[in-house]
């Protein structure tokens, strides 16, 4: 798909280079080799509509001061030939600044209304098949705050990748296996006995949570005492499977309520029957990577760099969680995924390494997997951390997050930030109906131009269909849009596409929560500035089809986060 912003700027850039052979070709500077450089746009407007560095870059090599050097290419960029120069000017040290015509971005109109919701799309990715795992909560209890925050960002990863021509799965791994198991399983039956009057405790490291409780007065309430006569390991393993079972159903309708659909769940205990555990850790010994000691099975991390080994097999016999996640990552890769992507918490940052290292043993490029570490999320209430649900009295979890502020809210807040960064999320904030809340800026940003189309239609205005319209029948109409306002909207458009490919690029989800409030500020601005339905009905038009691409391209990056767009507030 086309992007506008980027073509002006190779345009921008191509007459830079045509000049720069002229002036080498003309000995007016003394240089071999044309290095690369940058075309952006300034942040003072007042510097034109984009600049580049080529001048100070040169400097050293040319032994001229980069003022000079950006004149000598400014005189000789051939305006004639790029009608969309309006002036070129050198400022500061040696930016090269360049003007362009006001209507430099109009077309960008025509391309948001006739793509819609496939705006911004590119092929960069060319199908690479690329997993994104996330979430993967302990299956023994509710999601917490992390758990909430890597969905949301995980969730417009996989979104942004897509837009670029990727192909995602979005996959859970249910962490159903190893010692949490055990412990799950002891706590339930600590429970179940206490429940029914009988002496037990929960196990140290064991589950105190209410669902535990839950779990197993329904299980009374259904079956009874029917196991208290059956031994402890087959009654755990009934425990667990029953809970499980809850617990797993629960998480995946939090997850939907949140608008995050998996398409791939993954149980670890699946690569224990499978016998792939056992397969990846004789794979290792056979290269020579693990070594016994202590009893124990260990893989030899030091021979790829680590500061020390790491155990896959403890003395007493029973695989380490590393060594059901080694062959996890090798089954990831084995399925035919050229790039995999995992979003940990900031208590995994020691893991990646260790992983790294055993799929080089394994013979995998460690640079085929990315992880993602997501720092920690505080919550505010009052003014104050808030560390209880207001509902519950407990630990607040996903669904508290949700039934409080909303899906939109968490998923757009949990974006504000990049996952390396802590988070303070303000729960009044949230939910707060005005301009200083972020999402609701947004979304009224939208629903404004609904209001505004409503208005046309119960004044019988005509709104304009891209259909009936030629791209240039449309840029005619677009001529009218000499506003500053206006101009400044429909270049915060031509954005968009751009952007996208940056937050691709550093898997940044949060680059278009930004966006989005960027340009939600550039129409309210243009909003207060401009009326749409006015008494020239050419000028009417020029602006109904500003807004309605406003609303597009808005539109398309709240989906990106997964937040609706809702036409009324």
């Amino acid at each position: 798909m086309k992007d506008l912003k980027t073509e002006v700027q190779q345009k921008l850039k191509n007459a830079i280079l045509s000049a720069l052979k002229a002036a080498i070709e003309e000995g007016a500077l003394p240089v071999k080799d044309i290095p690369d450089f940058y075309m952006e746009v300034p942040q003072d407007k007042e510097h034109g509509d984009f600049a580049s560095n080529i001048a100070m870059i040169l400097a050293r090599e040319a032994r001229m001061a980069p003022a000079k050097i950006g004149k000598i290419i400014a005189d000789r960029i051939d305006m004639e030939k790029e009608p969309l120069i309006e002036k070129v000017e050198i400022a500061g040290p040696g930016f090269i600044n360049f003007y362009l015509v006001p209507t430099w971005a109009n077309a960008v109109i025509y391309d948001v209304l006739k793509y819609g919701r496939d705006f911004g799309k590119s092929n960069i990715g060319k199908g690479t098949k690329v997993q994104v795992e996330f979430v993967s909560a302990n299956p023994t209890g509710p999601m917490h705050m992390g758990n909430a925050r890597g969905a949301a960002l995980g969730d417009a990863l996989a979104s942004i990748l897509e837009m670029t021509g990727y192909d995602v799965t979005r996959e859970f791994y249910i962490n159903d296996a190893g010692n949490q198991i055990e412990n799950f399983g002891l706590s339930l039956e600590a429970r179940y006995l206490q429940l029914l009057g009988k002496d037990a405790e929960i196990p140290e490291g064991g589950y105190h949570g209410e669902d535990i409780t839950e779990h197993m007065k329904e299980l009374i309430e259904k079956e009874g005492d029917r196991f208290l006569n059956m031994d402890s390991k087959t009654r755990r393993a009934y425990f667990i499977e029953y809970a499980l079972k809850k617990n797993i159903q629960r998480m995946k309708e939090d997850l939907e309520a949140f608008g995050v659909h998996f398409d791939v769940w993954f149980s670890e205990q699946s690569l224990y029957e499978s016998g792939k555990v056992d397969e990846v850790i004789s794979e290792l010994t056979k290269k020579g990577y693990t070594y016994e000691k202590d009893g124990a099975l260990w893989f030899k991390a030091s021979a790829l760099g680590e500061a020390k080994d790491e155990v896959l097999i403890r003395a007493n016999g029973l695989p380490t969680y590393f060594a059901s996640d080694i062959a996890y990552h090798k089954n990831k890769f084995d399925r035919g995924f050229d790039w995999v992507i995992d979003i940990w918490g900031a208590d995994h940052h020691g893991h990646v390494a260790r992983m790294k290292g055993a799929l080089k043993a394994l013979g995998y490029d460690p640079d085929k997997l990315t992880v993602i570490i997501i720092q920690l999320v505080r919550l505010y209430r009052n003014g104050e951390i808030a560390r209880m649900s207001k509902r519950t009295g407990r630990a607040v979890t996903l669904s508290d997050i949700i039934e409080e502020v909303g899906k939109d809210a968490a998923r757009f807040f949990f974006n504000l930030r990049s996952a390396d960064t802590h988070l303070d999320f303000d729960l009044d904030l949230a939910i707060k109906q005005s301009e200083d809340n972020p999402v609701y800026y947004v979304q009224y940003a939208h629903a404004r131009i609904s209001s505004i189309l409503r208005q046309a239609a119960e004044q019988g205005v005509g709104i304009p269909d891209i259909n009936n319209f030629s791209e240039e029948e449309i840029s005619k109409y677009l001529e009218l849009l000499t506003e500053e306002a206006e101009t400044d909207l429909i270049k915060k458009m031509a954005d968009f596409p751009g952007e996208i490919r940056l937050a691709a690029d550093n898997l940044a989800p949060y680059r278009i929560t930004v966006y989005s409030q960027e340009i939600a500020s550039v129409f309210h601005s243009f909003y207060n500035k401009c009326r749409v339905l006015t008494d020239d009905e050419d000028l009417t038009t020029a602006r109904l089809l500003l807004v309605m691409a406003a609303q597009q391209v808005i539109k398309n990056a709240l989906s990106i986060l997964g937040i609706s767009a809702p036409d009324r507030m």
